[in-house]
């Protein structure tokens, strides 16, 4: 049966935002310090950079970079771009120069945005940037224009508020390509097409009980995943996003009892940050919080110290390549009545795939037959579905690579409990092998976490002439806390087994990527 235009209609989150300017027009959609656009002004302005593109010679297939930390210039790319057919490339704002240089002319995106704080970034890479055409300078936090080329404001102001001619012809083309952070090689671009994006933004507002009422903090970065598909998800339910250009625990407080914030995303790096914050025991919510963390298994420590200062906190799990979040660990009412640590102890879960995924799976890693759900046999997590990208773009080869048997494969080592629900024990790179027994970083960790005086840490195998590899801590400690190697080894030894307890541990800051995750291979660099 072929599909009849009365009956079929693309799916692409765009068209969200023309449907919430009727239904909510005279509503806020986007707060940003001073400013406050409705969602009349929003689309507005959506279609002057739409037609703004259009006249700088942006064609259907076409690439458009940004580089923009998250305020509203970011929000209408989401929506300006993929409206005319072209793809947004969003970029890190934490690349160095090179690293930028490189995504640009793989994507070869003849049009650039970029925001002024960043444009040093771009300054020494100039001569390389051959495809790029326009340079347009959004000049949010200051006037400054180290960059030639047309100011934001300048630039949308000749376009139109007329109606944009839609240029999405095929749900599966290119809204997006987002590029991974090539921590093993150079970075692999994501493409990412209308229909998963359209669903993953519904799915997100299912799953985390969004409606028109709901007020979105922008404390996670929208270059990641496209902010996990929240631009679209706020617009699709009426709500309001609440932009921050720069993450600071005193902003997210203040602005979540200005604006009464009822969701935010965030890596567990951020959860640590709000709970361990002196401000953090006094702080009261108007509104339940709810708090959706990721891009890290996250200790069960820390979601017990945030649910203790009032908010619900939902972990979800996933990657770029499947536009962000791709399971839940849902909660089940029969868990309510159990002691705050064992709820939070679930709650670390990777859980079970969202509504609009539906496929994942936990597999030997030679046969790809499922493991037993027992909470112990462990396999590599993956996954098929329509929130599944289409590929890596002029990638062939690692495309087929990571779709080999039909499925995508996460390279997370994972074990299936009885009920169900996944839960990561490793990155496969990360699994430490000491005298032929796996140990689990992650659950190392999760042990070092629960000691009083330990703010952060991460655990990685160094080589060990006897065992093979052991494992070894590096610690950040709270503020004023004291304590030695020798009694965070004890303390492990006292809750592990012998062979899992660190062999050393180190003390100092953690380097970690823009998104809060903590870099593994900067600290095996250190051995």
């Amino acid at each position: 049966m072929s599909r009849l235009p009365v009956c079929f209609d693309v799916l692409t989150p765009v068209s969200f935002l023309s449907r919430s300017a009727v239904v909510y027009g005279d509503k806020v959609a986007v707060v940003h310090n001073q400013t406050r656009y409705t969602y009349q002004e929003f689309y507005a302005r959506v279609k002057r950079l739409s037609w703004a593109l259009l006249n700088a010679g942006i064609h259907k297939g076409d690439k458009v970079a940004i580089i923009c930390p998250n305020i509203p210039h970011m929000l209408e790319a989401h929506f300006a771009v993929p409206l005319i057919g072209a793809s947004l490339v969003p970029i890190n704002t934490r690349l160095a120069s090179p690293e930028i240089s490189y995504i640009l002319q793989h994507s070869g995106a003849p049009l650039l945005l970029v925001d002024n704080e960043f444009a040093h970034l771009v300054v020494p890479v100039l001569g390389e940037l051959g495809e790029i055409e326009t340079i347009v300078t959004i000049c949010d936090a200051s006037d400054e224009k180290p960059l030639q080329g047309p100011d934001y404001e300048e630039f949308i102001e000749d376009g139109s508020e007329d109606p944009v001619p839609f240029g999405v012809d095929d749900e599966y083309e290119v809204v997006s390509i987002n590029y991974t952070s090539g921590t093993t090689g150079k970075p692999k671009g994501v493409m990412i097409h209308h229909r998963g994006a359209y669903l993953n933004a519904l799915g997100e507002a299912l799953e985390h009980r969004m409606d028109s009422s709901s007020v979105y903090l922008w404390t996670l970065p929208m270059f990641h995943c496209n902010g996990w598909c929240f631009p679209w998800t706020v617009v699709a339910i009426g709500g309001t996003q609440v932009c921050l250009r720069k993450f600071t625990v005193e902003d997210v407080f203040r602005l979540i009892q200005e604006e009464k914030v009822t969701h935010m995303c965030g890596a567990p790096t951020v959860l640590i940050s709000m709970a361990s914050h002196p401000d953090a025991g006094s702080l009261t919510f108007e509104r339940p919080l709810n708090v959706i963390t990721a891009a890290a298994p996250p200790p069960p420590k820390i979601i017990q110290d945030m649910e203790e200062m009032g908010v619900t906190v939902s972990h979800v799990y996933g990657l770029t390549e499947v536009y962000g979040p791709h399971s839940i660990c849902t909660w089940r009412d029969k868990w309510d009545q159990l002691p705050l640590e064992e709820r939070a102890r679930l709650k670390a879960r990777q859980g079970v795939p969202y509504l609009v995924a539906m496929h994942m799976d936990v597999v030997d890693t030679k046969t790809m037959a499922p493991v037993p759900w027992d909470g112990e046999t462990i396999g590599e997590i993956i996954m098929r579905g329509n929130n599944v990208m289409l590929g890596y773009y002029k990638q062939p080869d690692a495309t087929e690579e990571a779709f080999r048997g039909g499925w995508f494969h996460s390279g997370d080592l994972a074990v299936m409990h009885p009920d169900g629900y996944a839960q990561i024990r490793d990155r496969m790179k990360d699994i430490i092998i000491s005298g032929g027994e796996n140990i689990s970083s992650v659950e190392v960790e999760s042990v070092i976490y629960q000691h009083p005086a330990v703010h952060e840490v991460a655990v990685i195998g160094i080589p060990h002439p006897k065992w093979g590899e052991v494992p070894k801590a590096f610690v950040t400690l709270k503020p004023e806390a004291e304590v030695d190697a020798q009694e965070i080894i004890q303390f492990c030894r006292e809750r592990l087994a012998g062979f899992k307890a660190p062999k050393e541990v180190v003390f100092g800051d953690l380097p970690k990527t823009s998104t809060g995750k903590i870099q593994k291979f900067e600290l095996r660099r250190q051995g």
